[in-house]
């Protein structure tokens, strides 16, 4: 466990829990939808790297964590402060994706290859947003926000690019590129082009 999956799966499970707020969900659904955003996208990576069962299940703690953070978010005088549009929901939003994609591209490295890092980094910062949408009846928002998985794809492939500068310091510049690209992307409109 680190402080910067820690960062991750918290910033995550916010946003999870603050759009399930705003679809007026009971605790329950506040909870599945903080746990499922922060840890979803971890499952789908180790199913595909054949990490069975997933590190979620037999080392639950970040499960517990998003649990915690999720019921956290049910306390009024915190959540009238944090929804879908707010300064706090796209800062942990960008925060988890761009933790998760370079934590994801760690787990393909260990592996090999650059397509595969690439592409379990990328699945893992967006595959909890994903499902988190789905559940909340929403199109996904790697599909329609503004330069969403693109930041993922950009940071994921400045830590491989970095990565003999040695781990600790290509994840780092790879999360704060993701980071960045979406604070920008949300300040200045950023959006793929569409038909």
């Amino acid at each position: 466990m680190t402080l910067f999956e820690i960062i991750g799966t918290v910033a995550f499970a916010i946003s999870g829990a603050a759009l399930a707020i705003k679809k007026r969900m009971d605790i329950l659904g506040i909870v599945i939808m903080g746990m499922t955003t922060a840890v979803g996208g971890g499952i789908i990576r180790d199913l595909i790297l054949g990490n069975t069962p997933p590190m979620a299940f037999r080392n639950p703690v970040y499960a517990f964590i998003a649990i915690g953070v999720s019921l956290f978010m049910f306390i009024p005088t915190f959540r009238n402060h944090v929804n879908e549009r707010s300064f706090v929901f796209n800062t942990m939003d960008a925060i988890g994706l761009g933790v998760f994609t370079v934590v994801g591209l760690r787990a393909g490295m260990q592996v090999g290859g650059i397509f595969l890092s690439v592409f379990v980094g990328v699945l893992t910062g967006v595959g909890g947003g994903v499902m988190r949408d789905i559940f909340a009846g929403d199109k996904p928002s790697i599909f329609v926000k503004h330069f969403y998985a693109c930041a993922s794809i950009i940071g994921a492939f400045v830590s491989v690019i970095l990565w003999n500068l040695g781990e600790p310091v290509a994840m780092f510049i790879g999360a704060v590129t993701v980071i960045v690209l979406r604070f920008l992307a949300a300040k200045y409109e950023w959006n793929l082009p569409r038909p």
